[in-house]
């Protein structure tokens, strides 16, 4: 029994005139109940009105908080990732509740619920007695009035601002008589407009049933793993005894057990006084133990990490609403929402393809660092032409338990698939992966892949890189140095070959003939960016310390390294996005990790989808793609060629500096994919440790399992313009000099080689010939070789044949001809050199020859 302690005298005076003008207010709002017009006199009766008039006399249950949800597809079912809540509660119908439920509220709380218009008028006037006595108002509470209380309690809670939620609880739990007055009044508007069953239905949702428990669908699951529908008389008379007191009464403490069975034997006492059940219902019910089966519904990410390996991709979800103003002006606010909204979300990812890349990452990628590399890996694959997230793996598991992280370093809180907002790292360097962006630039541009290009490593100037957007046009002034990874590749190459075996030198070259700035531009359009902001301007901290094309800390360095990937960190779903727009005509689309969402009442709730946009023309992507699918088959890609279902595939590998980073990136016309494996931290290389090549054994794992599921058809062909050998007719160059003819090549487009000595009648040092020839065609950039004349020959002159021999005697000799051999054409006799003429010449005439090389004449000889 509850210890009172004494009240003072006046305290008990004004106790007294308190309970007196409650009573008053009592029969006032007892009337307002049960007539529409009250009609009393006196001035107790005058003041008593005007306390009821200035109380609210409305209020709206509104929707309770509930748990959201995170849903997948697995085959052709739906399965449950995680679950969220502040509070732990499922609402359910009147038909879903066991009538055991019913019976013991309103026995136990309010016998005469069905008979009081809200106020049980009995039970106020014990408790006016109780507050005189120095007592509280206890027991003088309805049900209907209880359900008050706690829709003000719930009111208060679902305040986003803390300092107003708490002070708003506050007001809702404060133990006065103007709070009584004020549930009383409401209680009986609620009683005019909702049925009994209505009132009792949607206080059973509301109630806490102790911890993060609310409702008695959530307490049957929470305490005896069922539903409401199938609780016996013993456990849901248990159920509904933890109403009372929660901390003291909630069964999942085994110090409590006790407690509960002497206030569930008060309620089943109850219930047969108030003939809900019979004498042997009764002693059954009794006599039976409390034996609760505990069934935690584990709120978070850690279900979706156990089940699935999806604990960062669930962590994902959470922060795309995050950041989605569609759910609520502040970060906070969409939260707040998210956790008692209800939501029923479902994700757009495919658990078959998820464990196929999972099971594949595991295979090759260690969950933990290894020796001094910490390792990692990360692959997501996107949807063609939607941007759904179809499958996002990493090589450790998820966990945003700071506490369980310490005790586990082998978990990580970071997702390394995505951007830093997202809950991603900083991003990694893609390498080559890179280099189909300004393959893309170079198509735009009126180019063609059958282009020829210098792919040599060399040192050139930077003002030969156009970049339109930068103060004086040109990137800057000074050389830049680069070399080739593939050094068995040299000289003039198609653009075809330059991408496909990956060479540095040939990217430059492309890069050499185009605008830095648009190849960037270009890039922006594909969404690439960085995964978290470039350093600060220390000058100037409103821009970042290096240009990019709109001055935005995300957007990518504009330096011409990065054309083949060698600065920025990027996120393996930003280039996996990027990827589908070439296997899917161009039209690229942003990331998206959820399907669908629907509220608590069945109906679609708003959110961010995918945006598309139209990035490059669909002759540009069927170019790339034509590229990239011969990297795919015969360039360094191969090991993501078409497994054995024959989907086509598009691809290109990457490696940073030193083998720190390794990338494969590509697609089919279904599915695009991206993985990385490297370093999480630091810059180690991977070389020596077999992990070089983990990053295309997953992807082709992971592809695979997409083809099989999602299939793919040819890629469109490349239109003529993408393909075409353009040609060009070469200069004749004979007779000038080395440098004139450099020039001249350089201008018409092929690229000069130096091809040495040769003899020619051309004067010595200058031009005596290309290859190929002066007057004939070539492809455009093509290397045309220029030989130099070592002066040591003589063309034999013309208009020889029909002079007198002596006549052709004297012009060779003139030429330099020292060696002129005479003979008659009939093969015998003596020629006259002053009247017989010359028939035919050897050489003959135009022909070159060495001075000292023998010419024979041969003459009409009379018989």
């Amino acid at each position: 029994m509850r210890t009172v302690k004494p009240r003072s005298a006046g305290g008990a005076l004004a106790g007294f005139f308190g309970a007196i003008a409650m009573s008053v207010v009592a029969g006032v709002l007892l009337t307002a109940a049960i007539t529409p017009v009250v009609a009393v006199s006196g001035a107790a009766a005058t003041s008593a009105i005007k306390i009821f008039e200035n109380l609210p006399d409305h209020i709206n249950p509104g929707e309770l908080a509930q748990p959201s949800t995170l849903y997948a597809k697995k085959g052709g079912k739906t399965v449950q990732l995680a679950t969220f809540y502040d509070q732990d509660r499922k609402e359910v119908k009147w038909d879903d509740i066991s009538q055991y439920v019913k019976d013991a509220a309103v026995a136990e709380e309010d016998p005469r619920f069905y008979s009081h218009g809200g106020v049980d008028v009995i039970a106020t006037s014990r408790a006016m007695l109780q507050n005189v006595a120095g007592q509280n108002l206890s027991g003088a509470s309805t049900i209907t009035m209880q359900y008050v209380r706690n829709v003000l309690i719930q009111e208060s809670q679902a305040i986003v601002n803390e300092k107003e939620r708490e002070a708003a609880y506050k007001e809702a739990t404060r133990q006065d008589a103007d709070r009584k007055l004020k549930e009383m009044k409401l209680a009986i508007s609620i009683e005019k407009k909702y049925s009994k069953d209505e009132i009792l239905l949607g206080y059973l949702n509301i109630a806490l049933f102790g911890r993060q428990v609310y409702g008695i669908e959530s307490a049957a699951h929470y305490y005896y793993g069922k539903t409401a529908k199938d609780l016996t008389l013993s456990e849901a008379a248990s159920l509904v005894a933890i109403v009372n007191n929660p901390a003291q009464l909630q069964i999942d403490l085994p110090e409590n057990v006790e407690r509960n069975k002497q206030r569930r034997d008060k309620i089943l006492g109850s219930m047969l006084r108030t003939e809900k059940i019979t004498k042997a219902q009764y002693d059954e019910a009794v006599a039976a133990p409390i034996v609760p089966k505990i069934t935690p519904r584990t709120p978070g990410c850690s279900v979706a990490e156990k089940n699935y390996g999806l604990g960062h991709f669930c962590d994902y979800v959470q922060r795309y609403i995050r950041t989605d103003a569609s759910f609520g002006a502040t970060a906070e606010e969409r939260m707040f929402k998210f956790r008692r909204g209800g939501y029923q979300i479902m994700t757009t990812i495919d658990l078959d393809l998820q464990k196929a890349g999972l099971a594949a990452m595991h295979e090759r990628v260690p969950q933990e660092p290894v020796d001094s590399i910490d390792v990692g890996g990360a692959s997501s694959s996107v949807q063609v032409g939607t941007g759904k997230v179809l499958a996002m793996v990493q090589s450790r598991p998820f966990s945003d338990d700071g506490t369980f992280l310490k005790d586990h370093p082998n978990y990580t809180s970071i997702n390394w698939n995505t951007d830093f907002e997202y809950g991603g790292s900083g991003g990694f360097q893609v390498g080559s992966t890179f280099k189909p962006i300004t393959l893309t630039q170079w198509l735009k541009s009126g180019h063609s892949v059958n282009d020829i290009v210098n792919v040599n490593g060399r040192t050139v100037q930077l003002q030969s890189f156009q970049a339109s957007c930068m103060p004086e046009g040109v990137y800057g002034y000074g050389n830049w140095t680069f070399s080739n990874d593939n050094t068995g590749i040299r000289g003039n190459q198609s653009v075809k070959t330059a991408i496909g075996f990956s060479i540095n030198g040939g990217v430059a070259s492309m890069a050499q003939k185009l605008d830095l700035c648009e190849i960037f531009q270009t890039a922006k359009d594909l969404g690439i960016h960085r995964a978290s902001d470039l350093p600060k301007d220390p000058k100037d901290p409103s821009k970042p310390f290096i240009q990019t094309i709109d001055g935005s800390f995300r957007s990518l360095s504009m330096v011409p390294s990065n054309t083949f990937g060698g600065v920025d960190e990027i996120a393996p779903i930003t280039m996996a996005s990027a990827y589908a727009a070439f296997a899917g005509g161009g039209k690229v689309c942003t990331p998206v990790p959820i399907e669908s969402i629907t509220g608590p009442d069945g109906k679609p709730v708003d959110f961010t989808k995918s945006k598309c946009t139209n990035a490059i023309s669909p002759e540009v992507a069927a170019g790339v793609a034509y590229t990239l699918q011969y990297t795919a088959e015969q360039g360094l890609a191969r090991s993501a060629a078409s497994p054995d279902q024959g989907v086509p595939h598009l691809a290109k590998t990457g490696t940073t500096d030193d083998v720190v980073d390794n990338w494969t990136t590509g697609a089919s016309t279904t599915v695009a994919t991206s993985t990385w494996v490297g370093n999480v931290t630091g810059k180690r290389s991977t070389l020596g440790y077999g992990f070089q090549t983990a990053d295309s054994q997953v992807w082709r794992d992971t592809m695979r399992a997409a083809d099989l599921k999602y299939g793919g058809t040819a890629f469109p062909e490349p239109s003529s313009s993408a393909l075409r050998v353009t040609t060009q007719t070469v200069p004749d160059l004979t007779g000038k000099s080395y440098d004139e003819a450099v020039k001249a090549l350089t201008t018409a487009g092929f690229t000069p080689v130096d091809g040495g000595n040769t003899d020619s009648a051309v004067p010595k040092g200058m031009v005596a010939k290309t290859d190929p020839a002066g007057g004939s065609s070539a492809p455009a950039g093509a290397d045309v070789k220029i030989f130099r004349s070592s002066g040591n020959l003589a063309k034999v002159p013309d208009g020889l044949t029909g002079r007198t021999g002596a006549d052709a005697q004297s012009a060779l000799a003139g030429a330099g001809f020292t060696k002129v051999v005479l003979q008659c054409d009939t093969g015998s006799g003596k020629p006259d050199p002053g009247k017989d003429t010359v028939k035919s010449v050897s050489p003959g005439s135009g022909k070159e020859a060495k001075q000292s090389s023998q010419i024979t004449l041969t003459l009409s000889c009379e018989n």
